[in-house]
């Protein structure tokens, strides 16, 4: 059987965009991961490009973002990556400006956004599977950061999920970038469909275009 096209594997009527932890204090200027967050500008604009056709085509966003309570009550401790988070003088607590989205990417009204206090996955300690599926969602569209973790977690679990997954190569990022890019193309690409924000802006406005 053949693969289905692109556009028909982000059929805006069953796909979702899912961005992870793009947010203030992950790839802001006040980041508890400088180096991740130096990097992290031009992913940053590809992804509101993609979360505006997206809302344009009626698809839905979904914002995934990490936080650490002051007493880490429910966080992770066992990995250095943990250890880092917590050391850093940037602090991810609930509610606070360094745990919302970027403004470049909104949220709006309409966006949906879940929040996580533990694990290394968005699909991780939040209700991103079921809400997924009670939108009607097969595929999920993969931006934000980092190649390095969450975003292979994220593209493993949706596909040990039964998901179909996307992901914009320009949408996301790791450090360093000759690492991400192997990790895209070595790993990730026998996973999900690999293509870029102007590919899947352009196969929705094919499948939106009138007929004649």
């Amino acid at each position: 059987m053949a693969a289905p096209s692109l556009q028909e594997l982000i059929d805006p009527a069953r796909t979702a965009v899912v961005t992870s932890e793009v947010q203030n204090g992950v790839v802001g200027p006040s980041a508890a991961l400088p180096e991740l967050a130096a990097l992290a500008a031009p992913m940053v604009e590809r992804a509101a490009v993609l979360c505006s056709a997206a809302r344009a085509g009626g698809i839905r966003v979904v914002h995934a973002t990490a936080a650490r309570r002051a007493d880490a009550a429910g966080s992770n401790d066992n990995a250095r990556l943990f250890a880092a988070v917590r050391r850093s003088p940037v602090t991810l607590e609930p509610g606070s400006p360094a745990v919302q989205v970027v403004a470049e990417l909104g949220p709006e009204p309409e966006d949906i956004v879940l929040c996580r206090l533990h694990g290394l996955s968005p699909m991780a300690g939040t209700d991103l599977d079921p809400i997924l599926r009670n939108l009607g969602v097969r595929t999920v569209i993969v931006a934000g950061v980092s190649v390095n973790v969450a975003i292979t977690n994220l593209v493993m679990d949706a596909v040990n999920l039964g998901y179909q997954v996307v992901l914009p190569r320009d949408a996301v990022t790791g450090v360093p970038t000759d690492y991400a890019e192997a990790v895209i193309d070595n790993t990730l690409a026998v996973l999900a469909t690999i293509t870029t924000v102007d590919e899947i802006v352009a196969a929705w406005a094919g499948a939106t275009a009138p007929r004649t």
